[in-house]
């Protein structure tokens, strides 16, 4: 069982608008050193086991593509600190940042900015905040050993527990964008009526 709310809490979420680009951002500390989650990060025979299959060419002018899903070029890479690649596009850039924590673990801080959003100001965020929930709570609970050896994140993703935490994760993105003040009350309800019809179809906003 996942714990949904244990989850939806340990992750900060920002969202910050800088002219027309949009940037989320998300905050996690993991039981782990930051070698090993680095490893879980861009090892392809790891990535498959909690993310989904990814190719190509990982290093810096190299570009990848995620199976069913976006891709890109990678842009920056510095090992066990920092990756940034494009991400769908040349307008849509991501940087993973790695830094020691107390006790063994390491905080994980996610940045997705994006010069052109897919809906207007810090509601773009509602496009892409929850499923990088998904697959921050996978990434968890991967490292923790919580994820079964046969395990497929992709139809996991499918799951009505996993569907369940997509409309918690709205609901919270809902209140970040919110509470931001980074596009109106107007284009907000669109975009949340748009992102849970995209991420928990069943539920009411």
């Amino acid at each position: 069982m996942i714990d949904i709310l244990e989850h939806i809490n340990a992750v900060q979420r920002e969202v910050t608008r800088t002219g027309e680009t949009a940037t989320v951002r998300m905050r996690r500390t993991y039981r782990a050193e930051p070698e090993e989650l680095w490893d879980a990060l861009t090892d392809p025979e790891r990535m498959k086991r909690w993310f989904m299959p990814v190719t190509g060419d990982l290093k810096v002018g190299g570009s990848f593509q995620l199976q069913g899903n976006a891709g890109g070029e990678v842009l920056e890479c510095e090992p066990p600190k920092r990756f940034r690649v494009t991400f769908g596009g040349p307008t849509s850039l991501l940087e993973l940042r790695l830094t020691p924590a107390s006790g063994a673990t390491t905080e994980l801080e996610l940045e997705h900015s994006m010069s052109e959003p897919p809906a207007p100001g810090g509601s773009g965020a509602l496009w892409v905040g929850p499923g990088w929930d998904g697959g921050v709570m996978a990434l968890a609970l991967y490292i923790n050993g919580e994820l079964p050896e046969d395990v497929d994140p992709v139809a996991m993703a499918d799951s009505p527990e996993v569907i369940k935490f997509n409309e918690a994760s709205v609901r919270a993105w809902i209140e970040t964008v919110r509470s931001s003040g980074t596009t109106s009350d107007e284009d907000l309800a669109e975009a949340a009526k748009i992102s849970m019809t995209q991420y928990a179809p069943d539920a009411e906003l």
